[in-house]
């Protein structure tokens, strides 16, 4: 049998359907490709958004800002020695990207200036940290990444 190239060009272009086919097919189906949301309450935390930016210039406006280190029993939270630390109220939202069954949030209560996020609650990896937290009726906001 002989093929001529119009009959080429249709099995070509049939195969390459069959192939993006299979492609969409098994994305769409698979479990692992599942890919939700970075959070549930989306279009709430967009209207939030600027609220959100007005919070991080206050916190860059203190004479230091909250600042973190790795230790061994975990993550250490460090807020401004200039503050006084029993007004300092709020929490700190500890979100994975990669699991949302492991993000937790942790309500800010301080005997120092220091708080300590516990090593068994963090997994090896990334973790965006979100510290909202309020000082003399003024809020506050700190965001950052960190690989654990």
């Amino acid at each position: 049998m002989k093929i001529n190239w119009g009959t080429g060009i249709v099995i070509a272009i049939a195969c390459f359907i069959s192939f993006i086919m299979y492609f969409v097919i098994s994305m769409s189906t698979d479990t692992k490709y599942d890919h939700d949301l970075v959070i549930e309450d989306y279009y709430g935390q967009e209207l939030q958004f600027q609220a959100d930016l007005d919070h991080e210039e206050n916190a860059k406006a203190l004479k230091t800002n909250v600042n973190w280190k790795q230790t061994d029993a975990g993550i250490v939270i460090e807020f401004p020695n200039d503050l006084n630390n029993k007004l300092i109220t709020g929490k700190v939202f500890l979100y994975r990207p990669s699991n949302k069954q492991l993000d937790f949030e942790i309500p800010i209560s301080l005997s120092n200036h220091n708080l300590l996020i516990p090593d068994n609650r963090l997994l090896d990896g990334r973790w965006n940290i979100k510290i909202d937290w309020q000082y003399n009726q003024k809020a506050y906001l700190y965001k950052t990444e960190l690989t654990y």
